[in-house]
């Protein structure tokens, strides 16, 4: 980052985002532009009141004190001159408590007002919403106004901002009565200024200054009346009451919008509750009672105040948003568009550190004694709120994408809400009367302090992972973006296609069949295995065996101690490639999944096999401008979705605002570009998910990436692949992601919309999850989501193999589509084992869809498409792809036969484990957990056994 970089994240980016909160969440209210910027220009100017008045204070006491020197001053300069004089002056000054940089004083609201100028002319002048609306006169607030039309002009003169310059001067003149010269020509000179800069702006823009002038210019009137904290005392109450009856009995039928709103004007009615409350402690106070042991008169503590400026800098900046991407370092790295995670927590703390360190501090650096006492109890309070928030009601909202939107609006109850206020009240208080005592504040700081150490050491820890996990993607990203992939199939030779796709439900496939019936024809000649299943719930226990075959399973790789699990995973990957190598294919090889134990595929696992092609296509095709908005988005976000994670529930929903995190709409973006997945109900969906267009693009260019080669008339393609056709046929080894993500597609067709609206369809379809007697149980938004992704993918091969047909390739292709594992939402009652409502936090592991993989097959020359009950496991991938194609098929690292016997053997054992990090789950064997075994049918709850926990091998 660069060091402007660091000054705007610092400085600019806290104001500006606080601009873009207030006016999302007026707008949302005013349902218009520029009734929200009145509801921002007010809001920002209340907000800050204090502290111009502050400052104003300030300013005053200042040229009171010039004043009460200038004629000293003035003899001094009359009668000395050179050093002696500059000595003479020094000595005046100390005398009396003056130093000449407290001439800067006087410049104080100018200071202040500079960067919340720009805030607001960075967020006002591009901000998207306000191109095209007319408010009142105005034609266009996204345009200068252009109010008056003079026919000798050959432009329209802007009225707007001579407007704002008239009731800028106006202020001054009241304002600067009695003040020296040299404040006079300021005032004057920045109201010029602001004429010519602001003249050719965006009308909202300027009109948002004019307000902030005319609340200025009534401010300065209103300090003329004699009680001017009472009267607006009382006006706030009023105001807020309204409000808060307003939230409470008419507002919003959302239950967290409704005391949103009465909390707000409960806020508004708490400056008359103050005053009322020191009048009577006032009133009751005596000499007596406040020299009480334990009590005192209470002084600032500025080092307090600056270590919970800290706490809440590391939490909110560094902590959390470390947490996150710590938790999956790699998810976060677009192999086409590199960035450093680390960069998004420099970014989020330098942002918290412009909130609590620099801007608070800037408040409590100007406030009075009784100011400062007040901050440092709310931030005190924040620290302990924040602490509790998180900690204790950290929600369970479901997976979080690395765009920061968990994949369901989250759905808070109300009983956890009052709950959390309880607990937030109740540490709130504990904080108060710990400050309150003399005797136990220190308590406080010591906490807090423990806590800033403690938040230090996990921020640096979360980095370190984040830094070992990513610290060799950005060679791959440069590699990724190398050559073009090409999957060559031969016309002459036999071809083997290995299709894993990643997640996919083998439950799932009757139900596609029977929904869309042409599915069978396009998919001529698959067998689909029905009772299949895999050895894990998740891809590092169900990809090895996927590939290797039946020495890969988990039980059988832990036997292998003294090799690391990463070691073996590569193995698993280079078997099938290795083996087709040797016997003479063609091989290519597209995103081994964990390759290295890296979320983003690694295919130098293959480097020393030159004749192996490897290529990433993950992302390949994606409009990179996606990826850059995530990019950009999560540069914002990260802080907020710190803040939260740390609020109180009932604003969790508010904060979180469907994933937008109270963004102002900006451009607009086509459906290719991640516009914030959030699903509605089962049937609504908006935005596109960045990551499944990333593999959903692989799957819509097959045909184009595909190259036939052998022809029957010799000629051949320009890449010569497979040999020119005169080898023994090609191998493709190829993996995709689309599956692992749950969205929604429009209906009948399937296809990708930024706007998704299955209502109807799915109300006359309600039917088509019953097939021969069997429910499927889908109700939920997720539920829904697995089966219409499952159904774009079906349909996106469905296309890949008419084209192999029309070039000739299908005949001789055997094709295997698998999956590594499945996934569990009590689909089906009947996968659901014993312990699923006993282990509450891990029972989806109980839940065994989580093992049943797709597995279908296609061999070669089949011709019709056909189910089969044959127990099988992923495992048999590796076993049929070699069948019938590759003689004594031995596996070229251990000299083992490739071969199923095993699965006839004995019971299946599968590791229910949800120990899936690779970073952490990478030792010698797989981290003990609990295993499962099954036999002959999965269907039959008899065949399934949970039998141990805690273990690294199945049987005791």
């Amino acid at each position: 980052m660069s060091v402007s970089a660091i000054l705007y994240t610092l400085l600019i980016k806290p104001l500006e985002l606080f601009f873009e909160i207030i006016f999302v969440t007026a707008n949302r209210f005013t349902n218009h532009p520029g009734f929200s910027i009145i509801v921002l220009s007010l809001t920002m100017n209340f907000l800050v009141l204090p502290l111009y008045r502050r400052a104003d204070a300030v300013q005053a006491e200042e040229r009171d004190i010039e004043k009460k020197l200038h004629r000293g001053v003035a003899h001094i300069k009359k009668v000395f001159h050179g050093d002696e004089r500059m000595m003479v002056l020094q000595t005046y000054y100390r005398q009396n408590s003056y130093k000449p940089t407290d001439a800067f004083k006087g410049s104080i609201s100018l200071f202040l007002e500079i960067p919340f100028f720009i805030a607001a002319y960075r967020f006002l002048s591009g901000l998207q919403t306000l191109h095209g609306v007319s408010f009142g006169p105005i034609a266009d607030l996204g345009n200068a106004d252009g109010l008056i039309t003079i026919g000798a002009l050959p432009q329209p003169v802007n009225l707007l901002p001579i407007i704002m310059t008239a009731v800028n001067l106006i202020s001054c003149v009241i304002f600067t009565k009695g003040y020296p010269v040299r404040t006079k020509i300021q005032l004057y000179a920045m109201a010029v200024f602001f004429l010519f800069f602001l003249y050719t702006s965006p009308s909202g823009l300027v009109f948002y200054w004019t307000l902030n002038n005319l609340f200025s210019l009534i401010k300065t009137i209103f300090y003329k009346l004699k009680h001017p904290r009472e009267v607006l005392a009382v006006l706030f109450a009023v105001c807020g009451a309204a409000l808060a009856v307003y939230g409470l009995l008419f507002y919003d039928n959302i239950a967290e919008r409704r005391i949103v709103t009465a909390i707000i004007g409960v806020g508004f009615m708490m400056p008359l509750f103050r005053m009322a409350y020191e009048l009577r402690m006032a009133e009751r106070i005596t000499a007596r009672h406040s020299d009480r042991p334990g009590r005192r008169q209470m002084e600032p503590n500025a080092v307090r105040f600056r270590l919970c400026g800290l706490f809440l800098t590391l939490l909110l900046g560094g902590h959390i948003p470390s947490g996150v991407i710590a938790a999956s370092p790699q998810e976060f790295v677009s192999m086409f568009s590199y960035y450093n995670p680390l960069l998004y927590i420099a970014i989020s703390l330098l942002t918290a550190a412009g909130f609590f360190l620099i801007w608070m501090g800037v408040f409590y650096g100007i406030a009075n004694r009784e100011g400062k006492l007040v901050l440092e109890r709310i931030l005190a309070v924040f620290c302990a709120a924040a602490t509790v928030n998180y900690m204790v009601f950290p929600g369970d909202y479901g997976n979080l994408s690395n765009s920061l939107r968990y994949e369901e609006v989250p759905n808070i109850l109300m009983p956890d809400i009052f709950l959390n206020l309880a607990a937030v009240i109740a540490a709130g208080a504990v904080i108060l009367v710990f400050l309150h005592w003399r005797k136990t504040e220190k308590h406080v700081s010591a906490g807090i302090l423990t806590g800033v150490i403690a938040l230090s050491v996990m921020t640096v820890n979360h980095g370190h992972i984040i830094m070992k996990s990513t610290q060799s993607l950005q060679t791959n990203a440069i590699r990724a973006t190398g050559s073009d992939p090409v999957l060559p199939l031969s016309k002459t030779g036999k071809n083997v296609i290995v299709f894993m796709l990643d997640r996919a439900l083998g439950t799932h496939i009757p139900y596609l069949m029977q929904e869309k019936p042409e599915l069978k024809e396009q998919f001529a000649g698959f067998t689909y295995y029905e009772n299949t299943v895999s050895f894990g719930g998740h891809t590092n226990f169900g990809v090895p065996a996927l590939f290797g075959g039946y020495e890969y399973t988990p039980a059988e790789l832990n036997k292998r101690d003294r090799e690391s699990l990463c070691d073996k995973h590569n193995e698993a990957l280079r078997v099938l490639p290795v083996m087709f190598e040797k016997a003479g294919f063609d091989v290519t090889v597209t995103d081994p999944p964990y390759a290295n134990y890296q979320w983003s595929s690694d295919v130098s696992i293959y480097d020393d096999y030159p004749d192996i092609h490897a290529y990433i296509t993950q992302g390949k095709f994606s409009d990179h401008s996606g990826a850059e908005r995530v990019r950009a988005d999560n540069q914002r976000n990260f802080f907020l979705y710190a803040l939260m994670k740390s609020s109180p529930l009932f604003a969790r929903t508010y904060l979180y605002n469907a994933g937008k995190y109270n963004q102002a709409p900006g451009e607009k973006h086509t459906a290719s570009e991640d516009e914030g997945q959030v699903i509605y109900g089962t049937s609504k969906q908006e935005g596109v998910n960045q990551t499944f267009m990333d593999s959903f693009k692989v799957l819509q260019k097959l045909p184009e990436i595909t190259e036939i080669v052998g022809t029957e008339g010799g000629q051949n393609t320009e890449s010569g692949s497979a040999d020119n056709g005169t080898g023994a046929g090609t191998f493709l080894m190829m993996q995709n992601d689309s599956p692992h993500n749950s969205v929604l597609l429009q209906e009948p067709d399937y296809t990708v919309s930024s706007h998704v609206d299955n209502t109807e369809y799915d109300k006359v379809h309600r039917n088509r999850f019953t097939v021969n007697g069997r429910k499927m149980e889908v109700k939920g938004s997720l539920q829904y989501g697995d089966y219409e992704t499952d159904m774009g993918v079906l349909l996106e091969l469905g296309k890949w193999f008419d084209y192999l047909r029309e070039q000739g390739v299908y005949d001789n292709t055997k094709i295997i589509l698998v999956s590594d594992h499945g996934f569990g939402r009590k689909r089906f009652p009947q996968l659901l084992l014993d312990g699923y409502d006993t282990y509450k936090g891990s029972e989806n592991i109980y839940d065994a869809e989580y093992y049943c993989p797709l597995l279908m097959v296609k061999d070669f020359g089949a011709k019709e498409f056909t189910t089969d009950r044959t127990f099988m496991t992923n495992a048999d991938a590796a076993v049929l792809a070699v069948k019938d194609v590759i003689a004594d098929p031995v596996n070229p690292f251990t000299g083992k036969e490739i071969t199923d016997a095993e699965k006839t053997a004995h019971p299946q054992y599968i590791l229910a484990s949800n120990h899936y990090d690779v970073n952490v789950n990478d030792g010698t064997q797989f981290m003990p957990d609990t295993w499962i075994s099954v036999k002959d049918d999965i269907w039959n709850p008899e065949n399934w056994n949970v039998l141990n926990h805690e273990a690294v091998f199945p049987e005791k």
